[in-house]
């Protein structure tokens, strides 16, 4: 049976995880992982949006990346049989328009400022954001939290500013590593940003699972931080 092992592990839990419905915000090197992995847990109604196309720079990091020039909805929608997929740029316009309520899990993992503040202006109770995961080498430093409560990221303090410059007033979780950054160029390394997605699933499934939205501060390696970028927080 394809998901014996998730039914054991799970045990009556994994007719939640089967029924659920998924959104994904972007599948490049961490959501093509989030997909991956949401697939094999038994997740059956999935939807991708993306609109850009493989690039050879992409080979280090994406799945289905050995497919150059093929759009990667296409290409993913192909590979993991079943998913829904829509071709298109993920903009303000795009967010202000498009209908989140299906949905029991947005997954955002653009890059895109602007777009993640508008998605989190629309659909915060739902929601798990990617922060920063470039740059970076150490998975291990990988923590889920309150976007509030993130510390030690540069992506995720420019997002909590663009957040309260917008007035938005919400909460959603958020996947960041404070681990500073290797580079300062666009270097990237599959061992961060695929847990990056890796860790968005079980997030992902934990909340399915425990059917609830509230988002209190949790770690992957169940660790205590201090407030966003203060001298105590740990770097």
């Amino acid at each position: 049976m394809r998901f014996a092992r998730c039914r054991e592990l799970f045990g009556k839990d994994f007719e939640k995880i089967s029924q659920a419905k998924v959104l994904i915000l972007g599948v490049g090197g961490v959501g093509s992982f989030t997909l991956d992995c949401l697939y094999r847990s038994g997740i059956k109604d999935i939807t991708i949006v993306d609109f850009d196309s493989y690039d050879i720079t992409n080979q280090n990091r994406q799945i289905g990346s050995e497919h150059i020039g093929k759009i990667k909805v296409d290409v993913l929608a192909n590979l993991y049989k079943g998913i829904k997929k829509i071709n298109t740029k993920i903009d303000n316009e795009w967010v202000e328009h498009f209908d989140f309520s299906p949905y029991d899990i947005v997954i955002d993992a653009i890059d895109d400022m602007g777009a993640k503040v508008a998605i989190a202006k629309k659909c915060a109770p739902k929601l798990i954001s990617s922060m920063g995961s470039a740059r970076k080498c150490d998975p291990t430093k990988i923590e889920a939290a309150s976007i509030w409560k993130t510390y030690g990221d540069p992506f995720a303090k420019k997002l909590r500013y663009e957040l309260k410059k917008s007035g938005f007033k919400g909460d959603f979780l958020a996947i960041f590593s404070p681990e500073a950054p290797r580079c300062s160029t666009k270097g990237s390394f599959v061992g961060v940003t695929g847990s990056f997605g890796l860790a968005i699933c079980a997030k992902a499934i934990e909340r399915v699972v425990n059917a609830r939205s509230s988002h209190c501060h949790t770690s992957i390696q169940r660790r205590e931080s201090s407030t966003p970028d203060s001298p105590g927080a740990k770097r």
